[in-house]
């Protein structure tokens, strides 16, 4: 795996980038980050104990494993059914939504299980949540990081390596 660490001028615009999207309490205050190159264009950005994944150039999103900052994103719950689908990567559809929290048109947002509320997926939301509502059908969410994925893969490997 290719590990890379990102210049002060290239981490400031990954932080800057992170601003425009995030909550401003989760926007990291670092020099530097390391960069572990999971495919072409796609990162998972560490530095310290902050972990996020950058899915292109333009988009980085909180990672699964940073449980506490998940909660300050709008989330949408799915019931069981769509649990096994959302972990192999499919995108988020309203049928198997049970409850929708506010959020807008390409904001980050958390798929969580109906059931034990743990988060499953973060994707970009495809419509305005009060949309969403009041759709019976149609895709809400596009799942762009999820559990078993690439990343998730990727971060269990760096993990066994600082062990």
């Amino acid at each position: 795996m290719k590990i890379s660490t990102l210049s002060k001028k290239e981490t400031a615009a990954l932080v800057e980038q992170i601003r425009l999207t995030w909550p401003p309490e989760l926007v990291p205050k670092v020099k530097t980050f390391k960069a572990f190159h999971v495919e072409e264009g796609q990162f998972l950005l560490q530095a310290g104990n902050f972990i996020a994944v950058q899915v292109r150039k333009s988009l980085i999103l909180p990672f699964l494993g940073m449980k506490e900052d998940l909660d300050h994103f709008p989330s949408v719950h799915v019931d069981m059914g769509a649990v096994k689908f959302v972990c192999n990567g499919a995108k988020v559809m309203r049928p198997g939504i049970t409850s929708i929290e506010f959020f807008k048109r390409d904001g980050i947002v958390i798929v969580k299980d109906h059931a034990y509320q743990k988060a499953l997926a973060v994707g970009i939301a495809l419509v305005d949540s009060d949309i969403a509502t009041s759709m019976s059908t149609g895709y809400i969410v596009d799942n762009l990081h999820y559990i078993s994925d690439k990343f998730w893969e990727t971060s269990k490997t760096i993990q066994k390596g600082s062990a």
